[in-house]
């Protein structure tokens, strides 16, 4: 098995010539995470709130006895909040040094991405300097922009 790195530092791990990630939306867009990364994917469980937090940290879940932190993507990225619903999910990731859960609006599938479909992100899409996306798949009639989740973590990285 090859690692891609395509602009950041989050492995992306292939079969061949693929990259394998699980895809979840956000409104009408679709992303995508190493599936390497993923723990596992649960239905929204009841969140304690702490006061003071950056209004994307929605507070804290009791996972089987230990305790994950949960973000909202949408709100760190800057769209708007929306209510939960029967398709939202909480995905626990565990990256080097953090444990952390990330609500989605709902999870599409898990596949292989091939390689040849992958693009470097423009940096104008990108964020700040072009380092919040790895890439940018196109999938039939869909564009999927793949997180560097390193990237988007780093400051509670240890």
């Amino acid at each position: 098995m090859e690692t891609v790195k395509q602009h950041g530092d989050t492995d992306w791990n292939t079969e061949g010539d693929t990259v394998h990630a699980i895809l979840f939306q956000m409104g009408n867009e679709y992303y995508g995470l190493p599936i390497s990364l993923v723990k596992e994917i649960i239905k929204p469980l009841p969140v304690t709130r702490f006061p003071k937090s950056p209004p994307y940290v929605e507070g804290v879940i009791d996972l089987r006895g230990s305790i994950l932190p949960i973000i909202n993507l949408r709100t760190m990225f800057g769209l708007e909040p929306i209510p939960l619903t029967e398709e939202s999910r909480f995905v626990d990731l565990q990256l080097e040094g953090l444990n952390i859960g990330i609500v989605v609006e709902a999870v599409s599938e898990v596949m292989h991405i091939p390689s040849s479909l992958v693009e470097p992100a423009p940096p104008i899409v990108a964020g700040v300097d072009g380092k919040f996306l790895n890439g940018i798949a196109r999938l039939k009639d869909k564009l999927i922009m793949l997180l560097d989740v390193d990237e988007i973590f780093s400051q509670w990285k240890k």
